[in-house]
């Protein structure tokens, strides 16, 4: 009775409504869960899922196929004008960001190179070309 109402692709095994309400009535009826997965080699919380579906729209709930429904989380290719406008406000947000990230890091480099001229006693005059006379 363990492969009964299974088919499809090894990785993903796919049950027949019959053995669904099967399952969801042996449920209801108040067999131990514990011991029909086990037995099925199915995951309880499948099985909760199947006899929620089963207690909800009865046969009907669990024909349906897996996943979202087709096209539910669609949206247009382009978009409205105002998210077109939103995405390019956080991609000038990120860039600013970015921006301000580099100018701290420079200033703190240009900062250290400051204070090492300094305690060197050079005080910028190195990059000054050295006059003759």
């Amino acid at each position: 009775m363990g492969n009964e109402g299974k088919g499809g692709s090894a990785g993903q095994r796919r049950h027949s409504v019959e053995f669904k309400v099967e399952i969801a009535e042996r449920m209801l009826a108040g067999e131990r869960v514990t011991e029909l997965a086990a037995r099925h080699g199915l995951a309880r919380s499948m099985m909760y899922r199947w006899r929620d579906a089963y207690r909800r729209e009865g046969r009907g709930g669990l024909a349906r196929p897996r996943g979202r429904p087709p096209g539910s989380g669609k949206r247009p290719a382009g978009g409205s004008e105002e998210e077109k406008l939103r995405r390019r406000v956080g991609e000038l947000e990120r860039l600013v960001g970015r921006q301000a990230a580099e100018i701290a890091f420079f200033r703190g480099v240009f900062e250290r190179v400051n204070a090492r001229r300094r305690i060197q006693g050079r005080g910028g005059e190195a990059s000054r070309p050295k006059s003759d006379g």
